[in-house]
C-alpha cells in the first residue's frame, strides 16, 4: 500500500483515528507515582507507609491533583532505581536518632 492509502485507510476506521491535538490535550498521563507503586506490585497504603509518603499526598499525585515537587521527584527516582535500598536505610534511619 502506498502511504496515502495507508492513511486513507487509518481514516476510515472509526475505531483508529489518529489523536488530534485537542484530544491529546484532554488526554491525563499516567503519573509515576502510580506507574511505580504498581511495577512494585503494592497498594497506596502500603506504597505510602513504606516510603514513607503521606498517603494523601500519594493518592493526589496519583489521581492528578498534585504534582511531585522536585525533591519528591528525585525521591520517586531514587525508589525506581533501587526500591530495597530505599526502604533498607528507611528502616536504618528510624532505627536511630538524630
Amino acid at each position: 500500500m502506498a502511504e496515502e492509502d495507508v492513511q486513507a485507510a487509518a481514516l476510515a476506521d472509526p475505531d483508529a483515528q489518529p489523536l488530534t491535538p485537542e484530544i491529546s490535550a484532554r488526554m491525563r498521563r499516567v503519573p509515576r507515582a502510580k506507574t511505580l507503586r504498581r511495577a512494585l506490585r503494592l497498594t497506596q497504603e502500603k506504597f505510602a507507609a513504606r516510603y514513607q509518603i503521606p498517603l494523601g499526598t500519594l493518592r493526589d499525585w496519583e489521581q492528578g491533583r498534585a504534582e511531585p515537587d522536585k525533591p519528591a521527584r528525585a525521591y520517586l527516582k531514587a525508589i525506581a532505581g533501587d526500591p530495597d535500598a530505599v526502604q533498607r536505610a528507611l528502616e536504618r534511619a528510624g532505627s536511630t536518632t538524630i
